[in-house]
């Protein structure tokens, strides 16, 4: 099992840049893929980005992709997700989620362990 909390949201206008930390409790993290999904108000949970377990691979939603990067440091049970050129339709809570084996990694029904979430706001 995995605990997971969510920092580094905030209150930020169009253009801006934050980054999320992800920080995970537990001596197996390296072994999950960590996924970050988003939900707005009135809105379904979507899938934000997911990495591996090592690290080596990475995948986005189409809506984020060359602006969003997510990275991990298995030394430090943590996962990242850095934003850049934010929108106002960016706005959301998000989360991060841990899988031992999601093979549809876009669905957050694969993801067994949820963070809390931190709110991120982006003015226009």
């Amino acid at each position: 099992q995995v605990q997971l909390v969510e920092s580094g949201g905030g209150l930020v206008q169009a253009g801006d840049s934050l980054r999320l930390s992800c920080a995970a409790s537990g001596r197996t993290f390296s072994s999950y893929i960590m996924g970050w999904f988003r939900q707005a108000p009135g809105k379904e949970r979507e899938f934000v980005a997911v990495i591996n377990a090592s690290g080596g691979r990475t995948y986005y939603a189409d809506s984020v992709k060359g602006r969003f990067t997510i990275s991990r440091d298995n030394a430090k049970n943590t996962v990242y997700l850095q934003m850049d050129s934010l929108k106002p339709e960016d706005t959301a809570i998000y989360h991060c989620a841990a899988c031992s084996y999601c093979p549809g990694y876009a669905s957050p029904k694969q993801y067994p362990y949820w963070g809390q979430g931190t709110q991120v706001t982006v003015s226009s």
